[in-house]
């Protein structure tokens, strides 16, 4: 991937990174962010930020803080919080602020991050890849209501998951959420396949009914 811009964010964790794509007259934003460990973008994010470039879509992808400093697992969820925020802060205020629609997301905690902010960040759709919905055979611990979050402020939510996903399967997402339509399966775990083509289309399929 050749970024058009790469830039740090100072924030209260520590400086975080952006690397941004934007094609000439975008027709809107996706901004991701990873998961909870290693330090590498994973194969769908990659071939996501391709296609939705292509399409005409500005794509950013935000490295936390975390990362920057070199270790390898994430802080917790409160302090992943507060270094999206000022990210997202700076990617949608001032002269070069990313173009609307603003859909956030990630994949795994990335999800987590984007539907706990949502509505602090002001988004218009939310994006979860490989949601979390539990930890791996503890489906009494649920993480429903950070999924349910952005639904209830009203706000579109698509979320694809692996057909054998240990974190929740696609039919358990689906059992959480008003409407089963939103969850779109994909092939392989929380990982997903080594082809997410996948999951490239589905999203692509939500971007195209959700924001035109």
């Amino acid at each position: 991937m050749r970024p058009t811009a790469v830039r740090e964010v100072d924030t209260p964790q520590g400086p975080g990174r952006v690397t941004i794509r934007r094609p000439r007259n975008a027709r809107g934003s996706v901004v991701l962010g990873h998961g909870a460990g290693g330090q590498g973008w994973s194969v769908e994010i990659v071939a996501l930020t391709e296609a939705l470039t292509g399409d005409g879509w500005a794509v950013a992808l935000v490295d936390q803080p975390w990362r920057l400093a070199g270790r390898r697992v994430a802080t917790p969820p409160r302090a992943l919080d507060a270094a999206w925020v000022p990210i997202l802060a700076s990617l949608t205020s001032g002269r070069a602020a990313m173009p609307r629609p603003l859909v956030v997301g990630g994949r795994s905690a990335g999800a987590r991050v984007a539907c706990r902010t949502a509505v602090e960040v002001g988004a218009n759709s939310v994006l979860c890849l490989s949601f979390p919905l539990h930890p791996p055979g503890k489906p009494e611990s649920s993480r429903a209501e950070e999924l349910l979050a952005p639904v209830r402020a009203g706000l579109p939510v698509h979320v694809v998951q692996g057909e054998r996903d240990p974190f929740g399967s696609p039919d358990e997402v689906r059992a959480v959420l008003p409407d089963p339509e939103v969850v779109s399966s994909a092939q392989g775990t929380h990982s997903f396949g080594r082809q997410p083509d996948d999951v490239v289309e589905a999203v692509r399929e939500w971007l195209r009914r959700t924001h035109g």
